[in-house]
């Protein structure tokens, strides 16, 4: 492992990526125009003293556009992704830093994106946004002030298109393995001479993917109506995404992996012959519609001011065969008890509404940027079962639940209010001095009965303050080096504040998590040659862990672990040699720790809900790899060619606290190979290309879950683990033509 890490470490120093803050030029503040509209409010400008990457439309346009976001910045220094179905479609997750996606605050136009619940963003829900976005923008650490859930380790801030000035059209056909299919359409009537604009664009994709049941049916739209005209600008955005797919997140147990990585549990159920059967309706189904409105009015040369409504209505539901279940788990008494089939849906429904604002005055010396956010969340969740009986027989009418039985039944509502102050001043000539306060007050109630019967009744509020300030210092226009801090707070979740409900909350009151961000970072940015070298300092304190402790009714209750961190370095560099090729390469070392950590584990042979306790000390952080490295080779050998090769290492990881060999997650390393080709043509261009992933065909599964419990007669500990297999070697060519 020490000669990989060295190896890593000189590939990253003598090769940023290709999409890093050296290319802040080309998608940067200095390109913000009218049509940009509210992305300068969320995001860093070149002097800011906040670690971040830049991703542009072309890399996403050349990205394998059967991945969702997630996958598509998976070459971006301290993220590492997976995907539920192995492929890419589907249900996808990243980390940064080891942040999970709860901490992760995601954005477009400035509108925070993550449940306001769950604080996830669930990324199949919002498929193909690699085609409908032109810049991303990765920030690491506690970055900038944004709207909605705060950022508690990174952030992801996108932007719509930009209009353009000449009418344009695409069509993007694209079919690999799996039985995967995409096909993108967009057209755009550039900007007449009246100042209007409208561009839409519309996506189909769906595959069988790599696991059993993990197929998915998508489709995305969406609209861009717009008028900008001398210093006003107003816009109308809408997008849709809608998806159906194949319940893929139990993943398989280690043991069935060993056998057959492609199996998959969901559904299972013997007919009356004891035939393994498949429900064929174990699926999650969503649909979302994003409606914005901005208006942005430039009062004079320095002073901007943007103002955007949101609306957000999103519906669903998950669908389960569920066997050998005690009906009264349903609400389904009867006398004497039974065990049967049940077949039921969990719902959801929810609107959010936002308004955000800001005005920025901006000179050559200062940026001053003020604003405000105002949030309300509703959100509504039920239960409802459509068939219980002895026996499913798959041979009877659609189950109807338009019929069914009430199950459960509960709603919440969330006001998210902040306000925010943030400034640049140039100081010396060379320097900038940063600072950026934020207040945020949020108030989060629940009303109604849970799945398991239980009272889940809640009114709090929280009244948060998070500054930051930095330094950033030009010795020439080649060397930078800055440095900040930063303080930031995070909310407990939904299902964190759920659990505490049932675990007695009086008793185990749970609290606000807090974490304190140091950031110094050094870069150089030559003709042919940029390289970076960064520390972090990530300080956190009362980090809500599910620790395996049970309250006295039995209910998993999750509490603050007093003090962990995560600190690193990240190397990045670049390096254009000839005119013909391109290295890229970047490289994470980390330490991401927590300094005394107990599990509780449930006792098999004891008392109703004993657990028995252990102590691990000083433990790493589940799902936090201390290495993750990157490097890319790119070549342009012939005119209107292009051929890249990128590998993606990932270092061992453990799928909970305990440090146990039983629970790594082992080292993996991942190559893919991309190839393309343009053909100019009278009215347009038709670019062939083709995408061969995992060229070594590598079997690794990058993510997974855990059971334990404890003995007492043989005093040991047994446990195992469910994983989640990613695909084989596989391939997809993309057919595109532009004018």
């Amino acid at each position: 492992m020490n000669k990989k890490i060295v190896v890593w470490a000189l590939s990253a120093l003598i090769s940023v990526p290709s999409f890093s803050q050296e290319q802040d030029d080309i998608y940067g503040e200095r390109h913000e125009t009218l049509d940009s509209v509210i992305v300068s409010s969320s995001r860093a400008g070149k002097s800011t003293p906040v670690t971040y990457t830049m991703v542009g439309k072309d890399e996403l346009r050349l990205s394998n556009p059967s991945a969702s976001l997630p996958m598509a910045l998976s070459l971006q220094p301290s993220v590492v992704t997976y995907n539920e179905g192995g492929t890419g479609l589907g249900n996808s997750a990243m980390t940064i830093r080891g942040v999970k996606g709860s901490q992760i605050n995601v954005t477009l136009n400035g509108v925070t994106l993550n449940d306001a619940e769950s604080q996830e963003v669930f990324w199949v829900n919002i498929p193909s946004l690699t085609s409908l976005i032109s810049t991303v923008q990765l920030q690491r650490g506690l970055g900038t002030s944004a709207s909605g859930s705060g950022a508690f380790g990174a952030s992801v801030n996108m932007n719509t298109a930009f209009v353009t000035p000449d009418p344009y059209g695409s069509v993007d056909l694209s079919g690999g393995s799996y039985n995967t299919f995409m096909a993108t359409v967009s057209a755009g009537t550039g900007l007449t001479s009246k100042g209007l604009y409208a561009s839409a664009a519309y996506s189909r994709g769906m595959t069988d993917g790599y696991i059993r049941n993990a197929f998915v049916g998508s489709q995305s739209a969406f609209v861009t109506l717009g008028y900008l005209k001398g210093r006003n600008s107003l816009k109308f955005t809408y997008l849709m995404g809608d998806q159906r797919s194949g319940i893929t997140w139990d993943g398989i147990s280690l043991s069935q992996y060993q056998k057959d990585r492609r199996h998959n549990d969901a559904g299972a159920y013997e007919d009356k012959d004891g035939n393994t059967q498949y429900y064929d309706n174990q699926t999650d189904n969503y649909t979302q519609h994003h409606l914005q409105l901005n208006y942005t009015r430039s009062l004079s040369d320095p002073l901007t001011w943007t103002t955007t409504l949101n609306y957000t209505r999103g519906d669903g539901y998950d669908e389960y065969l569920k066997t050998g279940k005690n009906l009264s788990e349903y609400g389904i008494h009867t006398d004497p008890p039974v065990e049967g089939d049940v077949i039921y849906r969990k719902r959801m429904g929810n609107n959010y509404y936002v308004l955000n604002s800001d005005i920025r005055y901006r000179s050559e010396n200062l940026d001053l940027t003020g604003g405000i956010s105002l949030s309300r969340y509703d959100g509504v969740h039920d239960g409802i079962v459509g068939f219980f009986g002895p026996s499913y027989d798959p041979s009877r009418a659609k189950v109807d639940f338009s019929g069914g039985l009430e199950w459960y039944d509960y709603s919440s509502s969330k006001n998210d209010n902040s306000a925010f102050v943030r400034g640049e001043k140039k100081v010396f000539g060379k320097g900038t001095l940063y600072a950026d306060l934020q207040y945020r007050r949020v108030d989060f109630k629940m009303r109604g009965i849970d799945d398991d019967f239980a009272d889940i009744g809640y009114d709090d509020t929280w009244n948060f303050f998070n500054p930051r300030a930095g330094l950033s210092w030009d010795f020439s226009p080649s060397h930078r080096v800055y440095a900040s801090v930063a303080l930031g707070h995070r909310e407990p979740g939904r299902s964190d504040i759920k659990e505490n409900i049932k675990g007695e909350a009086e008793e185990n009151p749970i609290r606000p998590e807090k974490m304190v961000d140091i950031e110094a970072s050094y870069r150089y940015s030559g003709s042919s040659f940029s390289a970076s070298a960064g520390v972090y300092l990530m300080e956190y304190q009362d980090i809500l862990l599910e620790t395996g402790r049970l309250s006295s009714s039995g209910y998993a209750i999750k509490e603050n672990v007093p003090r962990g961190w995560r600190r690193g370095v990240e190397l990045a560099s670049a390096w254009t040699p000839f005119r013909w090729v391109r290295f890229d390469a970047n490289m994470t070392l980390s330490t991401n720790r927590l300094k005394d950590y107990t599990s509780y584990v449930e006792v098999s042979d004891g008392e109703e809900h004993e657990t028995h306790p252990v102590n691990y000390g000083e433990t790493d952080m589940l799902l936090s790899p201390s290495v993750i490295g990157m490097a890319k080779l790119t070549f342009f050998p012939i005119k209107r060619t292009t051929l890249s090769i990128d590998g993606k290492y990932v270092g061992r990881q453990f799928i909970d606290n305990t440090m146990r060999k039983e629970m790594e997650i082992p080292a993996y390393f991942v190559a893919n190979i991309t190839a393309s080709y343009d053909i100019p043509l009278p009215k347009g261009i038709l670019t062939l290309t083709g995408y061969v992933n995992n060229i070594f065909n590598n079997m690794y599964y990058a993510y997974g879950w855990r059971w334990e419990s404890y003995s007492k007669a043989t005093g040991e500990i047994y446990s195992g683990i469910g994983v989640y297999p990613q695909a084989p070697s596989n391939a997809l060519l993309k057919l595109s033509y532009r004018f």
